[in-house]
C-alpha cells in the first residue's frame, strides 16, 4: 500500500477456488512419501479441508523416529517445540477430546493468524512463537513456512519453503542461545539427524528458497503482517488497486480510533475508514478484489475490537470474490471466537 488508490502492474497469480472434497490423486511435492496411514491422512485434510503438503507427513515420520510413543512431544525437552494442529489428529487426539464438535477452523488459531496461516509447532508460551503453513489460497499447496510471536505483534515472518527448514532454522538459533554443554550436545545431535533425513528426501534448508522469492513477485502489498497478498491480476491489471492511505498513516487513522476518549470522537476518527470502505465498493464493482482484502487485512492485523465489524464485511466479500470461500468460513469463526487462549480445541 503506498496511496493514491490506483492499479499497480503485477504478474497474474494462479487460478483460485475452494477445495471441499478431497481426491486421491492429490499432487505430492516428493516421489518418496511418508507411510502415514492413508486413513489418518484423509482425516487430517478432511478436518481442516485444506491438502497438507509431504512434508507435513515426513516431519512427523521423522519425530516418530525420535520418539515412537509420542511423536508429537519429540522435540519438547530438547528443541522446545510441540507438534499440534494437523499433527494432533495424526496422535489421535481428536478422539479424545472433550469437545464432540471441536471447530478446526479455530484450532491452534492464534490471535493474530490470518486465514491463510495454518499453526502446526507451538514453541514459547510467553510470546506465543508459533509456525504453521502459509498459504494463498485454499485448495492449493502451502507456499511457505511461516512464524509469529502473537504477544508481540502481527508479523509473519518466513522460515522456509517445508517444515525441515523451518525447525532446523529455530534449531540454528537454540544452539547460539543454549551454553549447556550437555544440552548443546543434545541439539547438535538432533540437528545432525534432521539435516540427514532433510537431504535424503530433497528438501530445502535454506529459509529463503527460489520458489519464495518467485512467489514474492506475485505479492501486490505486503499488508501489516508483512506476509504479503496474492491476488489474480490479468494482462489489463485488473484485480488489485492500492489503497489510498500508507501503512504509516492508516496505523495512525486506526490509532485515533481506538485511543478516543468518546463515541462522538472515535465516529468521527472512523470518517477515513469509512471514505476506504466507499472505495473498496468501487474497486469491486470494477473487479480489483485485492483493494478490499488488503483494507480488511489490515484492520484485522492492528487487534482491536473495534474493527470487527468492518473485517466482517470487508475479508468474506473478499474471499468469497477470490473464489476463497474456506478462507471466508475461517475469518468468520475467527472473529466470533477471536481470543488470545485457550486456542486448543482438542483439550481433554
Amino acid at each position: 500500500m503506498t496511496g493514491g488508490g490506483k492499479r499497480r502492474p503485477r504478474g497474474a497469480a494462479g487460478p483460485a477456488g475452494e477445495q471441499c472434497e478431497k481426491n486421491g490423486d492429490t499432487k505430492k511435492r516428493r516421489s518418496n512419501q511418508a507411510d502415514t496411514a492413508g486413513s489418518l491422512r484423509q482425516e487430517a485434510e478432511t478436518c481442516y479441508r485444506l491438502t497438507l503438503p509431504e512434508d507435513f507427513y515426513q516431519f512427523w515420520r521423522f519425530c516418530e523416529e525420535l520418539d515412537p510413543e509420542k511423536p508429537s512431544d519429540a522435540l519438547v525437552s530438547s528443541v522446545g517445540l510441540r507438534l499440534v494442529g494437523p499433527y494432533d489428529i495424526l496422535a489421535g487426539k481428536h478422539k479424545k477430546a472433550k469437545s464432540t464438535n471441536p471447530d478446526f477452523n479455530l484450532h491452534w488459531r492464534f490471535f493474530y493468524d490470518p486465514p491463510e496461516f495454518q499453526t502446526i509447532l507451538v514453541a514459547d508460551s510467553k510470546t506465543q512463537y508459533h509456525m504453521g503453513y502459509f498459504r494463498d489460497v485454499p485448495d492449493e499447496l502451502p507456499v511457505w513456512v511461516g512464524a509469529n510471536e502473537a504477544k508481540k505483534s502481527c508479523v509473519i515472518s518466513q522460515v522456509g519453503d517445508n517444515v525441515f527448514a523451518a525447525v532446523k532454522l529455530f534449531l540454528s538459533k537454540k544452539l547460539k542461545e543454549v551454553t549447556d554443554k550437555k544440552k548443546i550436545a543434545i541439539l547438535k545431535d538432533i540437528d545432525e539427524k534432521l539435516t540427514r533425513t532433510a537431504k535424503e528426501l530433497g528438501y530445502s534448508l535454506e529459509q529463503k528458497t527460489v520458489k519464495m522469492k518467485q512467489r514474492d513477485k506475485k505479492v501486490v502489498t505486503k499488508a501489516f503482517h508483512g506476509a504479503g497478498l496474492v491476488v489474480p491480476v490479468d494482462k489489463n491489471d485488473v484485480g488489485y488497486r492500492e489503497l489510498p492511505e500508507t501503512n504509516a498513516n492508516l496505523r495512525r487513522i486506526c490509532k485515533a480510533i481506538v485511543d478516543a476518549s468518546t463515541d462522538d470522537e472515535r465516529l468521527k476518527a472512523f470518517a477515513p475508514i469509512q471514505e476506504m470502505l466507499t472505495f473498496v465498493q468501487f474497486a469491486n464493482d470494477e473487479c480489483d478484489y485485492g483493494m478490499g482484502y488488503e483494507l480488511g487485512i489490515d484492520l484485522f492485523c492492528y487487534g482491536s475490537h473495534y474493527f470487527h465489524k468492518t473485517v466482517g464485511q470487508l475479508l468474506p466479500l473478499a474471499y468469497t470474490l477470490l473464489q476463497r470461500s474456506l478462507f471466508a468460513d475461517i475469518i468468520q469463526s475467527h472473529l466470533a471466537n477471536r481470543r488470545e487462549e485457550p486456542l486448543d480445541q482438542l483439550a481433554p
